[in-house]
């Protein structure tokens, strides 16, 4: 018995390690632990703020960045970031001025269409320009290369600054933008700086999980979190995990049965939310 213990354990080291004998997987591991820790960090503003479809709406705009940059011979995620953090800016404007046709998800879905329309017109108007659909609109996060994942990195790290620092006022904006206001607080300026901060980890993160699939990853974790949590900060820590838990169990489903890694990735992520509501009910 105690042979057949031994003998399973090293089966299962050997398991996991395998994967990680190979640089791309390296890779793939610290860009995703990145994405997956700001992805469910801003997400979970996004949520608070009932304004979850942001993050995909982004992604769509940014998807339209990243032809254009590619039909221009310009690096994509610079397509990407300029893009999204311009599409961002203008909704926050739209949205403060209040315009009887463009209020809820309106003007989302218009960005939404819009951008991912033009995105296929350029696209199909490239000619010459390789351009891989399936990475871009489903992610590919074990082909990210070594100069990706210092974009990935340097991103997450400004983002976890502009968390750390401006916390507490992203807090108060998020529950009570009016009392955020009277108590002094520029509530315009945060707003500004939280919708630039969804569109960085949005620009980046389209190389981890797809186009199709950030915004199920800024979300899911934050959902399923909070049906366990109740302070704010315990259900931000507790979605980051969950979101690590879903990054790596998808890296290893994607090894080793060859599947699209964002689709398994917003899989396992779903699983897990599923688990957490069935076992939470009973």
């Amino acid at each position: 018995m105690e042979t057949v213990c031994r003998l399973f354990i090293i089966i299962t080291m050997e398991l996991i390690l395998e994967p990680f004998q190979y640089a791309f997987m390296v890779r793939a591991l610290l860009a995703g632990l990145v994405v997956g820790t700001v992805a469910p960090l801003l997400g979970q503003f996004m949520v608070v703020r009932r304004y979850s479809l942001f993050p995909d709406t982004l992604s769509h705009v940014a998807l339209f960045g990243i032809a254009v940059a590619l039909s221009l011979g310009v690096q994509p995620v610079l397509g990407a970031l300029i893009t999204s953090i311009m599409a961002a800016l203008l909704m926050e404007r739209l949205r403060g001025k209040k315009i009887h046709s463009l209020q809820g998800d309106t003007t989302l879905a218009l960005f939404l269409s819009g951008s991912l329309a033009a995105a296929v017109v350029i696209m199909g108007l490239a000619r010459g320009v390789r351009i891989d659909m399936s990475s871009l609109l489903f992610g590919s996060i074990t082909t990210i290369g070594v100069h990706e994942l210092w974009w990935i990195g340097g991103i997450g790290a400004v983002v976890l600054a502009l968390v750390s620092w401006g916390y507490s006022y992203l807090f108060a904006v998020s529950f009570d933008e009016d009392n955020a206001r009277v108590q002094g607080i520029p509530v315009r300026l945060v707003n500004g700086l939280l919708m630039m901060g969804v569109a960085l980890v949005v620009s980046v993160a389209i190389r981890a999980v797809g186009a199709l699939l950030i915004g199920a990853l800024m979300v899911i974790p934050v959902l399923t979190a909070s049906m366990l949590q109740k302070s704010f900060k315990a259900t931000m820590g507790m979605a980051i995990l969950y979101a690590w838990m879903a990054i790596i169990s998808g890296l290893f489903i994607s090894y080793y049965l060859g599947v699209a890694s964002g689709g398994a990735i917003v899989l396992v992520s779903l699983a897990i939310y599923i688990a957490v509501l069935l076992t939470h009910r009973v």
